[in-house]
């Protein structure tokens, strides 16, 4: 269960990503049209340039919904060993809290948290 094991997924993945695209290209007959080189958008066709730009709200929502979402993650082991580590990482893990609070409080009063 070494490097073998690891060579052999590898290997697998690679032969099924190289099948999977030889298949596609064999078996299935290509036709090139205009529509197929459009941008699709829920069936509904487009008006205009698709290179619109975004609002810079909804990359900022991503991004604090991403830093919980990784706190979660970092969480998760800690909550599992937290007996056996002891008191000295409940005080680390109080101080990570607190600075994704205060995180939290400096998006909230910069208005990131408003939806648009």
């Amino acid at each position: 269960m070494g490097a073998s094991s690891l060579i052999v997924l590898i290997l697998a993945a690679i032969a099924f990503s190289a099948g999977g695209i030889a298949v596609a290209k064999f078996l299935v007959k290509g036709t090139k049209n205009l529509q197929k080189g459009q941008a699709y958008e829920c069936g509904v066709p487009t008006h205009g340039s698709p290179w619109n730009q975004f609002n810079v709200g909804y990359y900022l929502f991503a991004l604090i919904f991403l830093i919980f979402d990784v706190e979660l993650i970092f969480l998760y082991p800690w909550a599992v060993v937290v007996k056996q580590i002891g008191m000295s990482a409940l005080g680390e893990v109080i101080v990570f809290l607190f600075i994704l609070f205060m995180g939290f409080l400096y998006a909230h009063k910069k208005g990131a948290l408003k939806w648009m």
